[in-house]
């Protein structure tokens, strides 16, 4: 659709929104600024973590790769595509494996913060009917706006951006692509990074306040993604409802077309919002970072005097607003606070035994399997495997599923909590978090140890040895972060209902306590924020008290304020500071790479490629599909050639059927089975070991889990991606499309389609 006339309207209010939130994010760098140079100096860290922290990030392997089935809605055709998942979760398609493994430029990046993954077409099209509320849904008996040939659908949805149509053959590969997918979504939502003391703060801190500004309060579930998806989100949601206004009686048509044309806008001018944001955000975060050295010399120099002015300006407003406060909490949080609490904390501390249990089986399994297949010879490669124990979504899956059951019910109505998912994907990334501290801790272990080692034996004792004292740092580490995850989830839940409850009485007054703060000291000192301090202090004794008493209760094995582990290894977070281990070049005696291409072709991958007895996608891509270098454009067949990749609904249903009577064109290798590395004759060792085998010496740290995992199929080829593969380039690569074009058109109907 022609959206020039549209361009005006939606430049003049996203530069208005811009204006007001760089106002805020200003004001919060500098109070950010302060805060982090006051604990630079005073020190105010909490317990000592006992896990080490991998420094050097796990950047040599891919998650995932695999084909599946794209719905193209330029052509309205489902066509076969290679997707993978390079370690920074981005998804990348391309045309077919070769052109992959020839480093032709994808078909498409997708950046998947903000999404969320459907499986069902009904739970698609329940969305799609409610995002245009004009729009009369559609008869039963009419044609949906999309038919998928499977019933096995994946759906990528946004309530802004474009959606993502894919589909597999069996129910196995979609329980694995949605782990995938979801954990794409987990990692790109969480694109703010914590290691900025200053900018981070201020970002989220200006968010929160632009929001309150307008009277919004509570968890906001487009708070995900880097900075310029964040406020990109903030644009449209006040964008959206007036463009429904204006567009939605405009449109004609079919429900269905009407439907996909309101999709296809929305993207439209989500790209738009998102050019022009970060133009404007990127300017106004240089700004401040141009007047930090001075701003950073006035704090050192006057900090004595900013913390007098401030606790100054704390102690009226206290005065002013504590026995309010208290009163609201004693009326209308406190009683709530162990029922949330509970609610919190069941799910939790079963997703953090889940990953106790999963590392405590992969570590015993592959002491079996070691033992029993090889000792030393084969340490490396499993070794090589439980290091990415933490990105493998399918083994996780079962830790993140616990967070599934966490239901606020009659809280959430009452705290205006928009939805959980805020908290079940914080949670969930905390157990990733500490799922690769154990491991790496682990491995740097038992790393010492090797050179100490003689026989089987030793080794498995050694093994047995290291895994029980890992667990003991795991639990106290994990119950650190759990309760630390819990006073930040209660805090995040009543503090808006408290901000809210006290607006028409306290907010009016705070103006008149701008006089007590030094001109000098403005930009490190405001009203607001430390209005915002003393709500907090008004609820906080009672939710640490409400922590600490349930550190008592058993069942969720939490350690004790009073429990602390002061450098109780020191000489371990002495190792942590060595250069990483590479147990595939250190150990394997592979020669080292010589150069890209050869590193690209080693790069493990962490999932296994489903091998199903039928196969996972039955169409081999003919040579029809196979690329010229450095082109998007497929060349043309040569004669007699194997028929392509079936496109339209119809004919990957005949496809499917002629499969089933075994008429399907034979290949080799299934579509979406990676070739193998060429191996020894011996086949591998299965993860599973027969209940009669015995490990000797080996005596279990806890009873191990009674579920058993299936043996993995063998390691498959996988290929480092390049950085044009990783989904965050996505700004540049947008530039080449017209910013009122969802895509980029080829000849052949199908665009080059970027996401942010």
């Amino acid at each position: 659709p022609c959206l020039m006339w549209l361009c005006s309207p939606v430049a003049e209010k996203t530069g208005k929104v811009l204006g007001e939130f760089c106002r805020c994010y200003k004001e919060q760098y500098g109070v950010a600024l302060f805060n982090s140079v006051r604990y630079e100096i005073e020190g105010n860290g909490g317990p000592q973590a006992q896990l080490l922290h991998r420094k050097v990030p796990l950047e040599d392997h891919v998650i995932y790769s695999g084909n599946l089935f794209q719905y193209i809605e330029e052509n309205k055709k489902w066509r076969n595509r290679f997707c993978v998942v390079p370690h920074n979760y981005g998804l990348v398609l391309y045309e077919n494996k070769l052109a992959y493994e020839r480093d032709l430029p994808p078909r498409v990046l997708v950046n998947s913060a903000g999404y969320k993954i459907l499986t069902s077409v009904d739970q698609y099209l329940e969305l799609v009917n409610s995002s245009l509320p004009a729009l009369t849904p559609p008869k039963s008996g009419h044609s949906p706006i999309l038919k998928c040939p499977t019933d096995f659908p994946l759906i990528l949805w946004h309530p802004y951006a474009r959606h993502y149509y894919f589909c597999v053959m069996t129910g196995k590969e979609q329980e694995k692509w949605r782990a995938v997918f979801q954990d794409c979504v987990r990692h790109c939502n969480n694109g703010i990074s914590e290691d900025s003391k200053v900018e981070a703060p201020a970002f989220t801190d200006a968010v929160r306040m632009y929001r309150q500004s307008k009277e919004q309060y509570g968890t906001w579930d487009m708070l995900c993604g880097n900075e310029t998806q964040v406020l990109s989100n903030l644009v449209m949601e006040e964008l959206l409802p007036e463009l429904r206004t204006t567009i939605g009686p405009r449109l004609k048509g079919k429900a269905q077309e009407r439907q996909r044309t309101w999709i296809q806008i929305s993207d439209a001018v989500y790209r738009m919002v998102y050019e022009q944001t970060k133009a404007q955000y990127d300017a106004a975060m240089a700004k401040c970072e141009q007047e930090r050295p001075q701003m950073e010399s006035t704090i050192r120099t006057d900090m004595d005097q900013i913390i007098t002015s401030k606790e100054h300006l704390a102690s009226k407003i206290r005065a002013f607003v504590l026995p309010k406060a208290e009163i609201c909490v004693r009326n209308h949080v406190q009683p709530y606070i162990s029922s949330i609490l509970e609610a919190l904390m069941t799910p939790t501390s079963q997703g953090f035994a889940e990953v106790r249990e999963v590392f405590f089986k992969e570590v015993t399994d592959m002491n079996m399997n070691v033992i029993n297949e090889g000792g030393l010879d084969k340490l490396a490669e499993y070794m090589e495997k439980l290091s990415h124990l933490a990105f493998h979504p399918v083994k996780m899956q079962s830790c993140y599923e616990k967070m599934d059951q966490l239901k606020l019910e009659g809280l959430q109505q009452r705290f205006d909590v928009s939805s959980t998912s805020v908290f079940k994907q914080r949670a969930q990334i905390h157990m990733r978090q500490q799922m690769d501290d154990a491991v790496y801790t682990f491995e740097t272990l038992l790393h010492q140890e090797l050179g100490k080692l003689q026989g089987k034996d030793d080794l498995c004792k050694s093994i047995q040895r290291i895994l029980e004292r890992v667990l003991k740092k795991y639990d106290y580490d994990s119950s650190t972060v759990r309760k630390k995850f819990f006073r930040e989830a209660l805090l995040q839940i009543t503090i808006p209902f408290l901000l809210k409850k006290l607006a028409p009485t306290c907010k009016g007054e705070l103006a008149k306590f701008q006089e007590l703060i030094f001109e000098d000291f403005a930009r490190f000192i405001l009203v607001e924020n430390t209005y915002e301090e003393v709500v907090l202090q008004s609820v906080m004794k009672d939710i640490m008290q409400a922590v600490k008493e349930a550190a008592v209760q058993r069942k969720h094995n939490l350690y004790r304020d009073s429990m602390v582990m002061h450098n109780s290894d020191p000489n371990l977070h002495l190792l942590g500071e060595g250069i990483p281990i590479d147990w595939g070049e250190e150990y394997s005696g592979q020669p080292e790479a010589d150069s890209a291409a050869d590193k690209r072709r080693r790069a493990k991958q962490v999932v296994s490629v489903i091998q199903d007895d039928e196969g996972v996608l039955p169409y081999e891509v003919g040579p029809e599909a196979l690329l010229q270098p450095g082109s998007l454009e497929p060349r043309e067949p040569d004669a007699g050639a194997p028929p392509s990749s079936p496109d339209g609904v119809e004919e990957i249903r005949e496809a499917l059927a002629k499969e089933s009577l075994g008429d399907s064109p034979g290949a080799d290798v299934p579509s979406g089975t990676s070739v193998p590395h060429a191996a020894p004759a011996s086949p591998k060792p299965s993860a599973d070991v027969p209940s009669e085998a015995k490990v000797p010496h080996a005596t279990p740290a806890s009873p191990a889990p009674g579920t058993e995992t299936p043996s993995p199929s063998a390691e498959t080829a996988c290929h480092q991606p390049s950085d044009k593969e990783t989904g965050e380039e996505v700004a540049a690569l947008g530039s080449q499309c017209s910013p009122l074009q969802p895509t980029s058109m080829t000849e052949s109907g199908e665009g080059v389609q970027t996401e942010f």
